[in-house]
């Protein structure tokens, strides 16, 4: 039996700035940029079952710090893995507020971002050591 795909191609959404990611925006992939300065992402305060975001660096070393806030009360567990060999920035098991992407990125860092309707689940892969930290 062959295969169907549907919505096969990924909606891009590029954020240059400040910026609140709402429900209707689950699935697609945000090219950060930062060439205005610092900026954050805000992630939807209600918290929905299935809710998947990307978030690619979409320049080397971008000119601003760019946060990625939980949104209210909700917190982030992360998985992440950089060039230093180390995952020395993850906290799986334990829950923080923001992912700070810091000016050091590089073209290609991720983030993968999901919710079980509870809890932001997120791995990332970064080619810097130590340029994404959480606070």
């Amino acid at each position: 039996m062959g295969r169907i795909y549907f919505n096969a191609r990924r909606e891009t959404h590029t954020v240059d700035g400040a910026y609140t990611v709402t429900a209707a925006d689950s699935g697609k992939v945000f090219m950060l940029s930062s060439t205005a300065g610092a900026c954050e992402i805000t992630l939807p305060t209600t918290l929905e079952e299935g809710l998947y975001y990307k978030f690619i660096v979409e320049e080397d070393t971008p000119t601003g710090v760019i946060t990625i806030a939980a949104g209210g009360t909700n917190k982030v567990d992360l998985v992440m893995k950089d060039i230093g060999g180390d995952a020395s920035n993850s906290t799986a098991g334990t829950q923080v507020d923001n992912i700070v992407i810091a000016v050091a990125t590089k073209q290609g860092d991720y983030i993968d971002m999901f919710t079980d309707g509870s809890t932001w689940y997120a791995e990332c892969m970064s080619s810097t050591n130590n340029s994404i930290t959480t606070s």
